[in-house]
């Protein structure tokens, strides 16, 4: 892998930056999306965005049973049905948020080969979509936290930035 493609971990500053859109689809970028793809891999992961790797792009990658989905510059447009889930993040090692999050979503995007989609998407990979979509405009699982679980998590968060 890259260099740039290692995976970054709070208090990263990348990872509150807002990724700039995707204006060509590159050999580059396929690359890098293959790199995202063992990364999250790796780590047992089921989503990964761009921002994770260090590169702000609006680009992510998710899993969905035993298949990859790239999803090139990501809109969310329609979201209903709204329910709590606990998450956890590659980013935020050891850290489980309660987040709130539409079970049924209509996402636009654009595949690697800069082919337009445009599907539904419901329960866990409408939640992995929304995560990363987060991670696009520089939104953590820890903002979705209510004060109580924010207390209870400074612990945590004190030692990944002491650690980094």
């Amino acid at each position: 892998m890259s260099r740039s493609s290692r995976l970054r971990i709070y208090p990263d500053h990348v990872l509150r930056e807002h990724a700039l859109p995707v204006t060509n689809i590159t050999d580059e970028l396929r690359t890098l999306v293959d790199e995202m793809i063992l990364l999250m891999d790796a780590y047992q992961g089921i989503g990964l965005a761009a921002p994770q790797v260090g590169i702000l792009q609006r680009l992510i990658v998710i899993k969905d049973e035993d298949e990859f989905l790239t999803l090139v510059n990501p809109e969310i447009h329609h979201r209903e049905d709204k329910y709590q889930l606990e998450e956890g993040c590659l980013s935020l090692p050891g850290i489980q948020v309660n987040v709130t999050r539409e079970y049924i979503i209509q996402v636009e995007a654009m595949d690697i080969s800069g082919n337009p989609l445009e599907f539904e998407a419901e329960d866990l990979p409408a939640r992995i979509i929304q995560h990363e979509v987060d991670h696009l405009d520089g939104v953590l699982i820890i903002d979705h936290a209510s004060t109580i679980e924010r207390h209870l998590l400074k612990r945590q968060l004190r030692e990944l930035t002491q650690e980094q």
